[in-house]
């Protein structure tokens, strides 16, 4: 099996603030867990197995505390994605996202479980409609059709929950297969921050987004890098074995019962 996780733990010292006027802060040793999310979501297939999703939540629930979460992934099984969104909300402590050079497709669904999601001032995140590859006959690429419709409505939820914009502004920007600089992406609320910046840099990027976006255009980045990950954006394994649509729509509806 082919970890796309690693979790790193540290010991730290943590000052507790006083509780009382005339008291003084303390300090105590508590483990900081990070947990790293880098590459193709789920490489190897996710969707029949049974193994792998119980080995992320085993080593996710190992520890107590919050935990930060880095993300640079161009995507993957969206399967895979909304389990482990619902494995991070289901969490007990805080969870801070934190993008370091790319949360593309699956992997900017992972993004929204955080409580606080921050981007690198030089990351990008990018949202699509979701796609498979399906066999048969005209009935069989309706049910896919209808799955997909399905599974795209299941994303806009995780997306409308963080952003608070709208469901049709939202398939609008996943049509498009939209692309998005720190400082768009905080505009349109999918993030809380840009890293390495204070709260009023925070606050001048979302009034000088549209300009910024300008200089940093979703077109330039397709041209750099889109041919080189766009394959890995697809979702593609839920038909190596040649399931029907029907198959395929009673276990992605697993999925969209749990946003």
């Amino acid at each position: 099996m082919k970890k796309f996780w690693n979790w790193k733990t540290r010991t730290v010292m943590k000052t507790i603030p006083a509780q009382e006027p005339e008291t003084e802060p303390t300090q105590e040793t508590v483990e900081e867990r990070t947990l790293y999310l880098n590459g193709v979501i789920a490489d190897e297939s996710w969707f029949d197995d049974d193994v792998t999703p119980q080995l992320f939540k085993d080593e996710l629930n190992a520890g107590t505390g919050d935990i930060t979460v880095w993300i640079n992934s161009p995507g993957g099984d969206c399967v895979a994605a909304a389990q482990i969104f619902n494995m991070l909300k289901e969490y007990k402590g805080a969870v801070t996202v934190k993008i370091d050079g790319l949360a593309a497709s699956a992997a900017s669904v992972i993004a929204m479980a955080g409580d606080s999601v921050l981007m690198s001032p030089v990351s990008t995140m990018m949202i699509h409609n979701p796609s498979t590859i399906a066999m048969g006959d005209s009935e069989e690429m309706r049910k896919a059709m209808q799955m997909l419709d399905e599974v795209k409505e299941s994303i806009i939820n995780a997306y409308e929950m963080k952003s608070g914009l709208s469901r049709r502004e939202l398939s609008k920007l996943m049509d498009s297969e939209y692309w998005m600089n720190a400082n768009e992406a905080l505009a349109k609320g999918f993030i809380d921050g840009i890293l390495y910046r204070d709260d009023n840099d925070n606050e001048d990027a979302m009034v000088a987004a549209p300009a910024a976006s300008m200089g940093y255009s979703p077109a330039q980045i397709q041209n750099s890098i889109m041919e080189k990950i766009s394959a890995k954006c697809r979702i593609e394994k839920p038909v190596e074995h040649g399931r029907t649509a029907d198959e395929l729509l009673e276990r992605l509806n697993l999925m969209k019962n749990h946003f």
